[in-house]
């Protein structure tokens, strides 16, 4: 029969690694986190568990009688399995199993001697390999091992070492629980050979033990450990400024992250003009030719002197700065006044701006005159200067040879013109004498039939005196014009009395051509009845008409809307030279008169029709 401190110390070892397990578990779980076993496999895997054991295989017994009785293993439904793997990579790792199957139900009768429980014992310590292959929820596996197996003799005879080999695979579930560090082992299948040698057949009982096995297994798997490597250094770079002229400063600071606080930390820089030792570094751009510029900051943990020697330790970062050229200046130029008399002067200011605020030197030309000043005003000196537009031009440098300009105008104003020689004698007199008066004409006159119609004696007699006038005023001013400008009353369409304006205009242009008036020196205008005088003008005409008494006006104003339509039935005239306008006074003492008055039409050869202006 087995020791019983070698039971003990077995099953002891089982608890304690059961026991132990929880405490390992929530190390892990504190230390960081762990992904599914797909992403992250563990390094270590401890199993614990109920296990069950059918052993096959007899032992030929002598008794004390002589004869020889084969003894034979019942099954262990009372059992406990625990193991431990270390994997190198994600499948492939070594396994040690230790496995006790010594409990069972009391048996005295058959072949299986006992009066105080099931003699068959069994205690296996084996190692060797193991093969996983890990999926997202599931973890197949088989392994292979060699170990020692002590084995109960027959009739409860003292245990025996001897070889134990053991193939076979199982099954995980990974569970959630404590981060993915607990899995179920859903099952273990093995197949398991022992064998021991108790002695010489005789009383005592001894013989050769040649056991196949089924031993099926289940419980608890804690994953500790991972063979992820640990999370990588982590480095970012911030340049401040961006962005700089020539001989700005820059500082360059390095962030790192997931440094181990117990390591040795080293920073390294490079880059052109960079100087820096720990996590700053300063970019001298003095020398800098315009341009983008990168720094490039490195860190490395570890051991001191050892920094940085595998892979996860070290960390590398870049940060861009931009050397801009230095911009030019900026210039805008004014003038005041900006316009001046011959030889008067104007003050001249410049307004620069650099966007570095360099140092700024003015300067001025002008095209015409001169200008004299150095700073951001001058004055320009029109002496010299041809009347019209001068243009000064404003100038700015600085001191990177950078320049801009602007300009401004100043007119030089031309002197005023000699007075005009005063009008002689004969042409104040001439111009006293030529008096404009409007020409009237009869209702729908001229004709179209018969253009070369429609003047009354007395308007004939007006146009006489304006012609005979007329020539002698242009022997004073050759260059003087006449303007005709031809009205309607309102009766009729726009289009005839458009076509009846202008065919009085050129009736009385060509009664002053008969007259010996050039045709160039008169100008001639058709307005239809556009532009008609109103009730209240014509009213005022009558009022102001010197030729009448007071009864007279007030007769003549009895019959105002007649009066209306033949005061529009008119040519106006007025002279080039003075602006002088022709009088609209109605001829209501002529002979003629009453034709003019007439609304309708009179007769040029053929009847008129009827109710037109």
């Amino acid at each position: 029969m087995q020791t019983p401190v070698l039971r003990t110390a077995g099953r002891i070892l089982a608890l304690v690694l059961t026991a132990a397990l929880p405490a390992i578990l929530a190390a892990q779980t504190s230390s960081g986190t762990k992904g599914t076993s797909n992403d992250s496999p563990s390094k270590f895997d401890i199993f614990t568990g109920y296990s069950y054991l059918a052993p096959k295989g007899t032992v030929q017994v002598p008794t004390s009688s002589s004869t020889v009785t084969p003894f034979s293993y019942d099954a262990v439904n009372v059992g406990g399995l625990v193991s431990g793997a270390y994997y190198f990579n994600r499948f492939v790792g070594v396994q040690a199993e230790y496995g006790i199957h010594e409990w069972g139900t009391s048996s005295s009768t058959g072949s299986n001697i006992g009066t105080h429980g099931n003699d068959d014992g069994f205690q296996t310590i084996s190692g060797g390999l193991i093969f996983r292959f890990p999926s997202e929820n599931i973890t197949p596996f088989v392994h292979a091992l060699v170990g020692a197996a002590t084995i109960d003799g027959p009739d409860h005879n003292g245990p025996k070492w001897g070889p134990d080999l053991t193939v076979g695979g199982g099954m995980d579930y990974e569970t959630p629980w404590f981060n993915h560090h607990l899995a179920i082992r859903v099952f273990q299948a093995d197949y398991e050979y022992m064998h021991a040698d108790f002695g010489p057949q005789v009383f005592p009982p001894g013989g050769r033990a040649n056991i196949s096995a089924a031993r099926l297994s289940t419980g608890l798997v804690f994953h500790i450990g991972s063979l992820a490597p640990p999370a990588p250094v982590t480095l970012a770079c911030a340049a401040n400024p961006e962005s700089v002229f020539p001989g700005d400063p820059v500082t360059v600071t390095a962030t790192a992250g997931g440094l181990d606080p117990k390591a040795s930390v080293v920073y390294n820089w490079s880059g052109t003009g960079v100087t820096g030792t720990d996590n700053t570094a300063k970019l001298d751009t003095t020398s800098l030719a315009p341009g983008d510029y990168t720094v490039t900051a490195n860190v490395k943990e570890g051991r001191k002197g050892k920094e940085g020697l595998k892979p996860w330790e070290t960390a590398t970062c870049s940060a861009n700065v931009a050397v801009k050229a230095f911009e030019p200046p900026t210039i805008s130029c004014s003038a005041s006044p900006s316009t001046i008399k011959p030889g008067d002067s104007a003050t001249i200011t410049s307004v620069g701006m650099s966007p570095q605020n360099r140092p700024l030197t003015y300067g001025y030309t002008a095209s015409a005159g001169t200008v004299d000043g150095t700073g951001t005003t001058a004055t320009y000196n029109s002496t010299g200067a041809t009347p019209g537009p001068a243009s000064i031009t404003c100038n700015v440098s600085d001191d990177k040879g950078h320049s801009a300009s602007s300009s401004a105008m100043v007119t030089v104003e031309a002197p005023p013109p000699p007075p005009p020689p005063a009008p002689s004698p004969e042409q104040v007199r001439l111009e006293a004498r030529l008096a404009l008066h409007s020409v009237f004409f009869p209702t729908a006159q001229p004709t179209e039939a018969h253009p070369e119609g429609g003047l009354v004696k007395s308007q004939e007699a007006t146009l006489t005196t304006l012609a005979t006038d007329f020539k002698s005023y242009l022997t004073m001013k050759p260059d003087a014009h006449l303007t005709l400008t031809g009205h309607t009353d309102v009766r009729g369409s726009v289009e005839f009395n458009q076509a009846l304006s202008d065919r009085r205009v050129n009736r009385v242009k060509q009664f002053l051509v008969d007259q010996g008036v050039s045709a160039s020196a008169i100008d001639t205008r058709a307005v239809g009845k556009e532009q008609q005088l109103t009730t209240d003008q014509v009213k005022a005409l009558v009022q102001q008409n010197p030729d009448l008494s007071d009864a007279e006006k007030a007769k003549v104003l009895r019959r105002l809307s007649v009066i209306v339509l033949a005061q529009n039935r008119r040519v106006d005239i007025s002279l080039s030279t003075t602006g002088q306008q022709s009088v609209q006074l109605y001829p209501f003492n002529a002979s003629d008169s009453m034709t003019l008055l007439n609304e309708k039409a009179t007769s040029t050869g053929k009847k008129a029709a009827p109710k037109k202006p």
